[in-house]
């Protein structure tokens, strides 16, 4: 007969030789189709013969050149999302909006740190734009389709995702300006500042 085995997918019973034994498909196959299949191998006097239909994807119905369908997707994770990112930038625009009125707080490094917030923040509303224009409309294409409203909000996302990373660059920079440089007018460097980081 054949031994238990383990084949890094499926426990295998012992079984008998000529016996044929049917298995369900992994449990984590679920998450990616909605086809629920069986796999099977026969017992010979060699062992274990492969599993059939072969490989695992194919005998439960996974295809790897296909996206799932709404109903595999899970819309509560969508929520979910929406709603950290929705926590995450209120956060940042809370720490922006009580730092202001500190007049011990206005410096040019907080000043520079409140910029690269406002570029986070921009950051998000530019991404919740663009999954409104792309995905609530139904514009399956992505862009390929001329629509301007589409073409004007990846511009947008775009320069929203590129002054992001200026800011972050700005910060080094400041950083490597105060290490390097002993003496300097933060003050004359902060307008070179506001125009890298904004562009």
């Amino acid at each position: 007969g054949c031994r238990r085995q383990w084949d890094n997918i499926t426990c295998w019973p012992e079984a008998d030789v000529g016996e044929v034994v049917v298995r369900p498909c992994p449990k984590y196959f679920r998450f990616l189709t909605t086809f629920l299949g069986n796999v099977t191998r026969n017992c010979t006097s060699q062992g274990w013969t492969d599993v059939y239909p072969a490989p695992y994807a194919i005998a439960c119905g996974y295809d790897s050149n296909s996206t799932p369908g709404e109903e595999v997707c899970k819309p509560g994770w969508v929520d979910i999302k929406i709603y950290q990112r929705l926590i995450s930038e209120s956060l940042l625009f809370g720490n922006v909006v009580s730092s202001l009125p500190n007049r011990k707080l206005h410096c040019t490094r907080n000043y520079i740190h409140m910029h690269l917030f406002m570029s986070f923040i921009m950051r998000a509303i530019a991404v919740f734009i663009k999954d409104v224009i792309l995905f609530e409309s139904g514009e399956s294409e992505h862009c390929f389709v001329s629509s301007v409203g589409c073409k004007a909000m990846m511009v947008f996302f775009q320069y929203c995702v590129m002054a992001n990373f200026f800011w972050l660059l700005v910060e080094g920079l400041y950083l490597h300006t105060l290490l390097v440089i002993s003496f300097f007018s933060e003050r004359k460097y902060f307008w070179w500042y506001i125009l890298i980081g904004w562009g």
